[in-house]
């Protein structure tokens, strides 16, 4: 027993000892200050949105990205889709539906007419149920929308990131 917990004891040490120098070398950078929210490819100009979700989807990349009147011009469309995912008969009224909102994102470089726009595509998919009440189903339906918005809006975030950044 005296040995085990020496052994403990030991390997404790040992852990911390060899450990601590090994963290101490590692860094954590935040994505959006330092070296990378200096980075100009990293400030987008947003279009004009065209329907409820293609804003969502700007707030949420807009409050991320700097803004600068040189930026690459981005541009943002949605669509979205419900399907029904039980098609069970039963007795209960209330329905679940899953809708999928896809949005892409195209970044045209301004200041070159001759480079290939940067074209991203993403999906993302919310749960809502339906009743018998047509006010609640709309209110479902489109608070599912923004929820599969807002999603497909941090995926294009992280696809952003990894795209302009190299």
């Amino acid at each position: 027993m005296l040995w085990s917990k020496r052994l403990q004891i030991l390997s404790f040490s040992a852990i911390a000892l060899v450990g601590t120098p090994l963290l101490a070398a590692c860094t954590l950078t935040p994505v959006y200050s330092g070296r990378l929210a200096e980075n100009p490819n990293l400030e987008l100009a947003f279009a004009a949105p065209t329907s409820r979700l293609d804003q969502v989807v700007i707030q949420e990349l807009a409050l991320r990205f700097g803004k600068s009147p040189t930026a690459p011009v981005a541009t943002v469309s949605t669509s979205a889709s419900g399907t029904t995912l039980v098609d069970t008969v039963t007795a209960n009224p209330n329905k679940t539906y899953e809708v999928t909102v896809t949005a892409t994102l195209t970044i045209e470089q301004n200041n070159d007419p001759k480079a290939k726009p940067l074209v991203l595509t993403r999906r993302a998919t919310a749960n809502y149920q339906t009743g018998a009440q047509i006010l609640n189903d709309q209110s479902a339906y489109t608070e599912a929308s923004e929820r599969a918005a807002k999603s497909a809006a941090e995926s294009l975030r992280l696809a952003i990131l990894a795209t302009l950044t190299r």
